[in-house]
């Protein structure tokens, strides 16, 4: 379980992405003071976190339901994180989550569009169905997901608490960098989610 945990955690970070995102909250979140912030980055980490919880429990009962196999859904889940990593990789990613900044014009910014769709997005959500499915019907796996999103939860209210000093410390060309390299590795997770669902397809001898 150790090991699906790194793999998991891994997953949901370069997915979720906090690095990326640290810049856009700071944009979001200009002239509210440091309490004010925390505040917003705590409520907008917490809905999504209930929101992808609920995708790992009740997600792979609605592909049932609807009549989509998880190794259908495993290839289609891993095109789908395998086009979040080309964005990150051509920087593409971060000029649509700008435009999502800018076009958020509620006061508060942490339902919309921190928590969703920029924190709790389509590939947040697949990757959560994907990892929980990963043992048909074992409790464990799915409680290790859940364990692996809090984490990057956790560790992405760290980062947003410092978003600050974190992005005086990176600067604009280091974010870029990390972000990019992180993309790599996303890729290489997504064709190994291709992988798998297509060897579930294949009969087994």
């Amino acid at each position: 379980m150790y090991e699906f945990y790194i793999t998991s955690f891994v997953t949901l970070f370069l997915i979720v992405d906090p690095i990326a995102l640290t810049p856009l909250f700071i944009a979001l979140t200009q002239g509210m003071t440091n309490p004010q912030r925390r505040g917003v980055a705590l409520r907008a980490l917490i809905i999504a976190f209930v929101i992808l919880s609920a995708f790992a429990i009740v997600g792979e009962r609605l592909l049932e339901f609807i009549g989509i196999g998880m190794p259908a859904f495993r290839i289609a889940g891993g095109l789908l994180v395998f086009l979040i990593a080309v964005e990150m990789l051509f920087e593409r990613r971060s000029v649509r989550r700008e435009k999502q900044s800018e076009d958020a014009d509620r006061p508060d910014p942490s339902v919309f569009p921190l928590a969703t769709p920029m924190l709790a997005g389509p590939g947040a959500m697949a990757a959560m169905i994907l990892l929980a499915g990963q043992v048909e019907q074992e409790f464990n796996v799915m409680l290790t997901s859940i364990l692996s999103l809090l984490s990057v939860m956790v560790l992405s209210l760290v980062m947003f608490s410092f978003s600050g000093a974190f992005e005086r410390l990176l600067g604009h060309t280091g974010i870029n960098v990390v972000t990019r390299l992180l993309g790599m590795l996303l890729a290489a997770l997504a064709v190994q989610f291709v992988v798998d669902g297509v060897f579930s397809l294949i009969p087994q001898s």
